[in-house]
């Protein structure tokens, strides 16, 4: 379990979805190129069974920006989405309307 400080160590932005492809071999895995207003950063997501590359060009989603980078299929994942798991589908969290790339959730 966390605590309240350990929780607020963690930086999580809105970025957009600018590329989004099917990472070769991995069933499971996507690379998303994430534009954050500031820099691009490329994250492996595990959503390609709930989504299709070309229906997330575009999305906004909140990201967690400051874990330390991690290589996956030999990709380098930048950072993680924050999405929920239902009847075993992936769903992207968004906010309600659109806002800055880049903007911090508090």
């Amino acid at each position: 379990m966390i605590n309240y400080d350990d929780f607020q160590k963690l930086e999580i932005k809105i970025g957009t979805i600018l590329e989004a492809e099917k990472i070769e071999g991995a069933d499971k895995l996507l690379k998303l190129k994430i534009d954050l207003g500031y820099e691009t950063r490329t994250l492996v997501a595990g959503i390609a069974q709930s989504y299709k590359p070309a229906s997330l060009i575009g999305k906004q989603i909140p990201i967690l920006t400051n874990l330390e980078p991690r290589t996956l299929r030999g990709v380098e994942s930048q950072g993680m989405i924050l999405a929920c798991v239902v009847d075993e589908k992936a769903i992207l969290l968004k906010p309600i309307k659109k806002v800055l790339n880049g903007t911090k959730i508090k």
